[in-house]
């Protein structure tokens, strides 16, 4: 997994390196990208909105990534307490307190509810 600061250079004609909030790239496909940025699409990449962000831009971003070779996206929004998931030729799911995210494409046997992405509140 990696954080931000973690960028790739896209299969396109975007010399633009671009960094989601964090990502996820199997170590057999790592192995052949070069030391320095990716020169590939994450398997998984993960975007977390903040106040500012809009939901427009995020997904459009997602489906960049989506479309030159990211398995599964997904787009965490705290403030509506809801996890979007993104995968090539399906339909968005968005999971909501109660279920449980899994990525069995990418990362086989991680779950994790969504309840417990959300800081606590302490009252």
């Amino acid at each position: 997994m990696a954080a931000s600061s973690a960028g790739f250079r896209l299969p396109d004609e975007n010399p633009d390196v671009r960094a989601p909030d964090a990502s996820f790239v199997s170590s057999e496909r790592l192995r052949r990208s070069p030391r320095s940025f990716a020169e590939l699409a994450p398997d998984l990449m993960v975007e977390v909105k903040s106040p500012t962000d809009s939901v427009e831009e995020l997904t459009s971003k997602i489906a960049d990534f989506l479309a030159l070779g990211t398995q599964v996206a997904l787009l965490i929004d705290p403030e509506a307490q809801t996890v979007t998931v993104y995968r090539v030729g399906q339909a968005a799911v968005v999971l909501r307190n109660g279920d449980v995210l899994t990525v069995p494409e990418v990362l086989p046997g991680w779950e994790v509810p969504i309840e417990e992405l959300w800081p606590p509140v302490f009252e």
